[in-house]
């Protein structure tokens, strides 16, 4: 192709456009280079951290001329495996390059309601079991949404594209909660009564309580899919949802604060000492179900024998 050619389709309307959305990109990028000097880039995933050395990804897609840049949405390039972190002020920029920020607020206002709504549900079970019960089985309820750094770090690790539609299709944990549970069979009731609500339902269950992970984290995980009612349309939205026992949470606090230790001596033995004291807390969990029985067990007799009185 000639010179004259090229010159031709350089000052085609849409070339331009690419140009004049690529270039604030482009500095972008050039500045977190300038900043950067890990030898790795480091992606947030939940609580852990996954570092993947820039050299291997370069020689694994040698030849591919976008092998350092993150595909954006549109025309947007954007360069990521140089980058040693990203702020909340290049997602905001991203997502104004791209069009998406109105939308992009829109969707998190909609999770925000998805989570709202879940909260309602298992307050009004709360309320219903205590006054049943005569006791509260949440200690807790914790409600979050992920922040948009987080959001895009996660699309990215999987070499997905960052945009909105993406973010509703391929992510299940923008919305989350944590209740915490006195009892582990408070966590089952509580999820037999969600799955039992006709506009509830469950698309996704992991019992790490019957089946925990190697390391002993134990909990049960719920994706759900509700609706939220809008002016005019109804919407269905997924939310996460993680239930623990007190003892399950304490564990997992603190394992989750051993992550981040580094230069800890004899680690191997410390892995073993967490997931030991793992197994001893789901004892405890269970033991402390079996007292709880028996003083209901014997309240019940009680109430009995004095109705014959």
């Amino acid at each position: 192709m000639d010179e004259q050619t090229l010159n031709k389709e350089d000052t085609h309307p849409q070339a331009q456009d690419d140009a004049r959305m690529q270039e604030p990109v482009d500095k972008m990028n050039r500045a977190a280079e300038e900043k950067s000097v890990a030898k790795s880039t480091v992606f947030d995933k939940g609580p852990y951290e996954v570092r993947t050395p820039v050299q291997t990804v370069r020689s694994e897609t040698e030849g591919d001329p976008d092998a350092n840049f993150y595909q954006g949405t549109g025309h947007v390039r954007i360069r990521t495996l140089e980058m040693k972190e990203i702020s909340q002020e290049d997602i905001d920029r991203v997502l104004e390059l791209t069009g998406q920020l109105e939308a992009f607020d829109i969707l998190m206002m909609y999770y925000d309601c998805a989570l709202a709504q879940v909260r309602t549900k298992l307050e009004i079970l709360n309320r219903e079991m205590a006054l049943k019960k005569k006791r509260n089985p949440f200690e807790s309820i914790k409600c979050r949404l992920k922040k948009p750094v987080s959001i895009y770090e996660k699309l990215k690790l999987r070499r997905i594209p960052f945009s909105v539609e993406n973010i509703e299709t391929h992510l299940t944990d923008v919305a989350g909660l944590r209740v915490i549970c006195s009892f582990i069979d408070d966590i089952y009731n509580i999820r037999d009564s969600l799955a039992a609500q006709d506009d509830v339902k469950i698309i996704q269950e992991k019992d790490y309580i019957a089946h925990p992970k190697a390391n002993g984290y134990r909990s049960l995980h719920l994706i759900l899919e509700i609706p939220i009612f809008l002016m005019q349309e109804k919407k269905f939205m997924r939310v996460e949802l993680q239930f623990r026992t007190i003892a399950m949470d304490f564990w997992a606090s603190v394992e989750h604060k051993m992550k981040y230790k580094k230069e800890i001596k004899n680690e191997k033995s410390i892995v073993e000492e967490l997931r030991y004291s793992a197994d001893l807390i789901n004892q405890l969990d269970r033991r402390m179900l079996q007292i709880r029985d028996r003083i209901e067990l014997s309240e019940e007799s009680n109430l009995e024998r004095s109705e014959w009185k």
